[in-house]
């Protein structure tokens, strides 16, 4: 027999089907080992030594795989086909070596490009060994990270308190975000107008064309600048005859886009079905996985973290099958399309995302798909089978068109295309594709050269210049792309490292640098430009793959990087942190100190009128004070705009006075502490205080919206069955309302203000039918089933309970991190949340089913556990 290790649990089962019981298959659940989090886990002065930790979860499934192997013929290392993966391979070869069972068994390396039995079959006829360039690119990566975090992280908390971290790859992503915002600011709004007319034919069809040409000067796009401008040109075209000068009719086409990778995926996720970056990795992993499909589970999707744009020979064969039998042999191409990578950096060992088997068409497989699955599974399968398909055929005409007034003449130009052969388009269109298509929608009368046209009206219209938009996620991984700025399976990773670090807030899906963040990519870009510049950081990307192909030695890269960086560090320690400061103030000052109003100097103190204000930092971070400090005490927020009344109070968090409570005449004031903002009354320990809510941000906030804070808890009503008080509050878990003991969620704060009885009833008589968990033992309410647990012992459930969504089996209750969706929870999160909950010995699992390991005698407790490190990252992210 062999042992068979896998990352995924969810793969275990349908793998052992396939190979049969001469296999015995595990699963590593992601990463065994990291760097623990401390310094000297790499160590520059011992040849950048590593020393690597096991988690207390992955140090049982490592027990297990090696008892496992003690007692097998050999070792298949099967984890995922990426760098990853192989890493991961790596260190489970690694640790079972430091545990002496591998002897003399036989090691082999395979990898499975799809979860379906052919493919698993071929992936296990062609074993390898470890790639030693892929795993050394893997170490001088994990190095270079922790060098770069370790580093500098302590810099900043001297020079910049209130910045958490820094690393290598989130801060040049971090600075193009707020690289954009610093455009946005500084753009200026341009007016300008566009002039078109409606014209008809001799027949009476009626069409429109655009004014390029006027007296002999060809028109830019912000060429007519104002409406007196507009209004003379409207009036001579008003008065002009207008003539056909020439008609041209030219046959284009246009070819299809090659399948997805695991950026395009992600970018077409967000732009047609709305799907989160992190939510199309999920779904698409699942797919990937296996399903369920009529009684056998496959793969559906090949494998979905790769840069490769090419299928396998196979697989093209079997699309352009597909196509002549879903769309007719018309739509078959003469040759196959190959297609070849344009991103920077790509690597091209795997192949694109494409599905497993053509024949499985969207509108089979939606029956055992979920919703998400089954939209994206269509989406993967139309964008494969349109890569192999006939070009569109289109026929775009041009009209040029003379108006002449007296002396004054003109020219307009009408421009429409009609398709004559949708080919790819009758599978799928990007976003591109859709464009054009609006274009080709705008149809042509039949028209003559010198043919007079009717004027039916003439248009002109005001238009404004918009500043570039912000990021969206699909834009933002386009971008990072676009840089050679990471790898498809770190794009996630460092967006939502963004997001927990306070760096970046999504706010109606675009990427919104907050000041924390804005201040850390300033301060890096005033001391640190060199590694926040986008070509280094792509070159030293491209060092990585040299290292992969084997063309660098990871340890001479490592020597060069840390050189240059740590001599950098090192000038940066003797910074003063004025000089910091004053950086920092020229670098930011449309945040720190913007426009106002009265157009007086926004540098000037608002309250004392004499003293200057700057940034200043304290101990939660930066905020704005007055250089006449401690005489004058103002200090705001940074990012507020600036109190022009000049009552902030005193206090190095920003503290600013919005007003008195009408009843007790004490100041209402916002504050900044060490959670976040809030509204307080009064001042010592008998003051009350209310935290903002979710949404609502230090600068909307004012002396009505605070009072209303302030008197929460509100009463809302006698309950018309038990007579007891129903109220509406703001807790821990958000807005709420309570009767006799019952907490019911309501959607959101302005509800709480709002909320009548009737409401307030049906709500809390929705929560008392879902149970409640805890205290009177029925069960909480259940979100999400995922199923049975890969070892046994009965189902897996996501719950809501009384302090937030946990994971459920059995007698053991894993609370979810906060911050994480419980509908995303996959069942792979969840076994490795339920084990880490068992080794810390919460809650009894269910009894298994008898084996022969059972009768072993049990280990015999140790007296006392020690108190728990902190636990390294190790599960592998999207």
């Amino acid at each position: 027999m062999d042992v068979v290790v896998v990352e995924s649990p969810n793969k275990v089962k349908t793998i052992n089907k396939y190979l049969g019981r001469n296999y015995k298959v595990l699963a590593s659940f992601g990463h065994v080992r990291d760097l623990p989090a401390k310094d000297g886990s790499v160590r520059p002065d011992d040849d950048f030594a590593m020393s690597w930790a096991v988690d207390t979860a992955s140090s049982k499934r490592l027990t297990d795989i090696a008892k496992a192997v003690k007692d097998a013929d050999g070792l298949i290392l099967a984890t995922d086909p990426d760098r990853e993966g192989e890493a991961i391979s790596w260190h489970v070869l690694e640790v079972l070596k430091q545990k002496r069972v591998l002897k003399d068994k036989s090691i082999k390396r395979v990898v499975f490009n799809s979860i379906t039995k052919p493919a698993v079959l071929e992936a296990m006829a062609n074993p390898r060994e470890i790639d030693p360039p892929l795993v050394d690119a893997y170490l001088a990566r994990r190095a270079l990270d922790y060098l770069v975090g370790f580093t500098l992280s302590p810099v900043l908390w001297r020079k910049l308190p209130g910045a958490r971290s820094a690393g290598r790859v989130q801060s040049v992503a971090l600075r193009f975000v707020c690289d954009r915002e610093a455009e946005i600011e500084r753009f200026v709004r341009e007016d300008y107008w566009l002039i078109a007319a409606i014209l008809s034919t001799p027949r009476a069809e009626n069409f429109e064309a655009r004014l390029i040409v006027y007296d002999g000067k060809k028109l830019q796009k912000l060429d007519i600048k104002s409406q007196e401008q507009a209004d003379a040109i409207k009036a001579m075209l008003d008065g002009a005859t207008f003539k056909v000068a020439s008609v041209e009719a030219k046959p284009t086409k246009r070819n299809p886009g090659p399948p997805f990778t695991t950026s395009t995926l992600q970018q077409a996720a967000s732009s047609r079905l709305g799907f989160s970056a992190s939510r199309t990795m999920q779904v698409a992993q699942r797919l990937y996985e296996g399903m369920d499909i009529g009684g056998e589970t496959a793969g559906l999707i090949t494998y979905m973290r790769t840069d490769g744009v090419q299928m396998a020979p196979e697989a093209i064969s079997a699309a352009r099958d597909a196509i002549g039998k879903e769309f007719g042999a018309r739509y078959v191409p003469d040759k196959p399309r190959y297609y070849s990578a344009k991103a920077k950096n790509a690597q091209e060992a795997h192949e694109a995302i494409r599905p497993t088997d053509f024949s499985r068409t969207p509108t089979q497989m939606r029956q055992y798909l979920d919703a998400d699955q089954a939209r994206l599974y269509e989406m993967i399968w139309k964008r494969a089978i349109a890569s192999q398909m006939q070009p569109a055929e289109i026929e775009r005409t041009t009209v040029e068109i003379e108006a002449r007034n007296g002396a004054n003449t003109a020219e307009l130009r009408a421009v429409g295309s009609v398709v004559r052969f949708d080919g790819f388009i009758a599978a799928y269109t990007d976003q591109k594709d859709e464009d054009a298509e609006d274009e080709e929608s705008r149809r042509l009368p039949q028209l003559r050269a010198d043919e007079t046209l009717a004027r039916q009206s003439v248009n002109a219209t005001h238009h404004t210049t918009e500043p570039p938009p912000r990021y969206s996620e699909a834009s933002f991984i386009k971008k990072m792309e676009e840089l050679g700025i990471g790898r498809p399976s770190t794009y996630v990773a460092t967006l939502k490292t963004l997001e927990d670090r306070d760096y970046v807030k999504i706010e109606n899906r675009r990427l919104v640098p907050q000041s924390k963040g804005r201040l850390l990519s300033a301060f890096l870009e005033s001391f640190f430009e060199k590694y926040v510049e986008y070509d280094f950081t792509a070159s030293l990307e491209e060092k990585l793959d040299e290292i992969s192909d084997g063309k660098l030695a990871w340890k001479d890269v490592l020597r060069d990087f840390w050189k240059d960086f740590s001599g950098s560090v090192d000038d940066i320690k003797e910074l003063r942190v004025t000089d910091v400061l004053d950086a920092l103030n020229e670098e930011l000052a449309p945040l720190v100190f913007p426009e106002r109003e009265d157009g007086s100097n926004p540098r000037i103190c608002p309250k004392c009128g004499t003293g200057n204000l700057s940034l200043k930092l304290g101990k939660y971070g930066a905020f704005v004070g007055c250089s006449n400090y401690p005489e004058c005490g103002y200090t705001r927020q940074l990012g507020d705009a600036a109190n022009g009344d000049g009552e902030a109070a005193n206090g190095e968090n920003g503290t600013k006075v919005l007003g008195k409570d009408p009843y007790t005449s004490e100041d209402i004031t916002l504050r900044s502490g060490r959670f976040g903002p809030y509204i307080q009354r009064g001042e010592g320990k008998e003051a009350k205080r209310s935290s903002l809510p979710k949404g609502w941000s230090p600068a909307t906030i004012d002396h009505e919206k605070a009072l209303a804070l302030l008197a929460l808890p509100r009463d809302v009503g006698k309950h018309p069955e038990s007579g007891k008080m129903i109220s509406a509050g703001l807790g821990r878990y958000g807005p709420f309302v309570l009767h006799d003991g019952t907490y019911a969620n309501l959607d959101s704060i302005e509800e709480v203000f709002s909320i009548g009885l009737n409401r307030a009833v049906s709500v809390i008589a929705e929560k008392q039918s879902k149970g409640r968990g805890g205290r009177n033992g029925t069960a909480a309410a259940a979100l999400k089933e995922l199923g049975d647990h890969p070892d046994g012992g009965g189902k897996i459930v996501v719950r809501d309970g009384k302090y937030g969504p946990y994971v459920n089996f059995g007698k053991i209750n894993a609370t979810l991190p906060k911050g994480k969706d419980p509908m995303s929870v996959t069942v792979e999160d969840a076994v490795a949340l339920i084990a880490e909950k068992e080794a810390k010995g919460g809650g009894k699992k269910p009894a298994r089913a008898k084996t022969t390991a059972a009768k072993k005698p049990a280990a015999k407790k140790p007296a006392a556990r020690k108190a728990a490190a902190k636990k390294p990252a190790t599960k592998k992210e999207d």
